[in-house]
């Protein structure tokens, strides 16, 4: 019998190229379908995820909404990161999320099961014609998302096509034969979604290779466990080098993957009576027919109750996985830890720029934390500080201008990919800030520590007086730096209008310290045409730091300008 199979072996060249394309095409829809997705919908994950994840539960549910909205379980991981990073989520919190993320995931398999290959170019038409006639935005990426859903079947239908003559190959079915082994089946199904680097890729294949009735339930079964862990590997690849907390995350996913099929590992059986029992019949079709009927859309349930399963049962234990991955995971000791690094910069997050953005908005807030610390510390240094201590100030500009430097070439990266107008602007406005901001480190860095320097050559002191002045004078400076950091980092229009609001504060004050060193200049003290250069160059150099605030601050304002009644006063 093997014989006869063997002389009606199928082409190898129109096998090949049917399988490849139809593969090529799935993935290709799979990646249009997710990058349009995340055009229209990626500016409000970020928010849903940071106010709904107080709860477990409520963690698992937005966990599951975000990822099967953005279709990406690895964005959603690498997203919670950052949260954890920014000290707005624990570990623990993040855990419901990641198990939500994979439940989230199962939509697109059960979309996939619908196998509606003689409508998938109708589907394609459909976004085209939409994409055509729309001339807004958000419509054109609904089109785009429909033609990626079209390929999709397209490319499955394919393959289904270039698979149909291995149901008679013998020697093709006995190595399908062999995947009844869980053991073999989950390790083919983990290298190659390792490979394709799509869980959906791996489980679109075989609900193609079940509808033909190649591949038996169980079998299928354990291959889509073996796609469950293959997934983690992009979090795993992606964590290499990042801070501890990334790697945390990669790996409790991978631990809960790995734990969940060593329990159903021993259950396959079972779980493909359970699917077939609560998955549709169709009694009415026989041998082929039957199979592309019910198949895919039993492979998509058992891949859906493995998930939620899983989820049920691993919720409620969440402080012992944290427990085992912080031991698996230890902190760094001190010593290795890096002067200096990025903290929320993301490269995984970059096909996603509305989250993208976000991270760039994070680190700009860490690289302002460093610049705050900078100019509390100038002024008692300038004023009557050592050398040694302006040198140490001086210095602190190096880590600064290294997070300028990421931050630019992270949104220079971030420019590459597609972005909607508002994206476009919010960008711009983001390098904007992030330059103003190493202005500002710039005038401490170069003009107020050479002023100290000066001070210190010249044998100049600040007499008490004036010092309070100047005092008063950095303040209100110190304020509007916060204040602009807070109007950029939150888009908090308020806070940028309070900064615009200080220009008259800081104009009075600069009237009032000239009138005030006016009067000081006929004082009988000696070097005192020397104190006044002095004192003057470093009001003025805290006015041009305001000035840098102000052009922050003006960037999160909206186009049209604040009447006045609405205008927040600054106290």
């Amino acid at each position: 019998m093997h014989g006869t199979a063997a002389a009606a072996a199928p082409g190898l060249f129109n096998l090949s190229v049917g399988l490849l394309g139809g593969l090529a095409l799935f993935l290709f829809g799979m990646g249009q379908m997710a990058d349009s997705l995340k055009l229209v919908a990626g500016d409000r994950m970020k928010s849903i995820l940071a106010r709904l994840t107080r709860s477990r539960i409520s963690g698992v549910m937005t966990g599951a909404f975000v990822t099967s909205v953005i279709q990406s379980s690895s964005v959603t991981t690498v997203l919670v990161v950052g949260f954890i990073s920014a000290g707005l989520m624990t570990l623990a919190q993040s855990i419901g999320v990641i198990l939500g993320a994979d439940i989230g995931t199962t939509l697109t398999v059960q979309i996939i099961a619908f196998n509606i290959k003689e409508y998938s170019l109708l589907l394609v038409a459909a976004g085209f014609l939409i994409m055509f006639v729309s001339r807004r935005e958000k419509p054109r990426h609904y089109g785009t998302a429909l033609i990626g859903l079209g390929f999709i079947f397209l490319g499955m239908g394919i393959m289904g096509d270039a698979m149909a003559p291995l149901r008679g190959y013998g020697p093709f079915l006995d190595a399908m034969a062999g995947m009844q082994n869980p053991v073999l089946g989950i390790l083919v199904g983990a290298v190659f979604t390792a490979l394709v680097q799509a869980s959906a890729a791996t489980i679109g294949i075989v609900i193609v290779l079940g509808s033909q009735g190649l591949v038996t339930l169980p079998a299928a079964i354990g291959l889509l466990f073996g796609a469950n862990i293959g997934t983690t590997v992009t979090a795993l690849l992606a964590s290499i080098g990042r801070p501890r907390e990334a790697l945390r995350s990669a790996v409790v996913h991978l631990v809960f993957k790995v734990a969940g099929v060593l329990i159903w590992v021993f259950f396959i059986d079972q779980l493909a009576w359970i699917v077939t029992q609560v998955s549709p019949a169709h009694p009415q079709l026989a041998g082929a027919d039957r199979l592309a009927a019910e198949t895919p859309r039993q492979i998509a349930n058992a891949h859906t109750l493995f998930n939620v399963a899983n989820t049920i049962l691993f919720l409620p234990l969440a402080g012992l996985f944290v427990k085992l991955t912080e031991w698996l995971i230890p902190d760094r000791p001190p010593e290795e830890e890096p002067g200096v690094r990025v903290k929320y910069l993301d490269e995984g997050l970059l096909p996603t720029p509305a989250l993208a953005l976000d991270r760039a908005r994070l680190e700009l807030l860490h690289m302002g934390d460093r610049v705050e610390e900078m100019l509390a510390a100038i002024l008692p240094a300038v004023l009557a500080g050592s050398r040694e201590r302006l040198w140490e100030i001086s210095g602190q500009d190096d880590a600064v201008d290294y997070l300028h430097g990421e931050i630019i070439t992270y949104m220079g990266r971030v420019s590459k990919e597609g972005l909607t107008e508002d994206q476009t602007e919010e960008l711009i406005k983001l390098m904007e800030a992030t330059n103003d901001l190493e202005n500002i480190a710039d005038i401490i860095e170069t003009n107020l520590v050479s002023l100290g320097i000066r001070r210190i050559e010249e044998g100049v002191r600040v007499s008490d007086q004036t010092q309070e002045v100047i005092r008063g004078f950095h303040r209100t400076v110190t304020v509007a730096l916060e204040m602009a950091l807070l109007a950029v980092t939150q888009k908090n229009e308020r806070a940028a209008a309070a900064v615009v609001e200080m220009k008259t504060e800081i104009n009075r004050l600069a009237d009032s310290a000239a009138l005030h060193e006016a009067k000081r200049l006929v004082a009988a003290e000696p070097q005192r045409l020397a104190a006044y250069a002095v004192e003057v160059d470093i009001l003025e150099n805290l006015k041009r730091i305001y000035y840098f605030c102000k052009r922050m601050a003006r960037a999160a304002l909206p186009s049209v300008e604040l009447t006045a009644e609405s205008r927040p006063r600054f106290p």
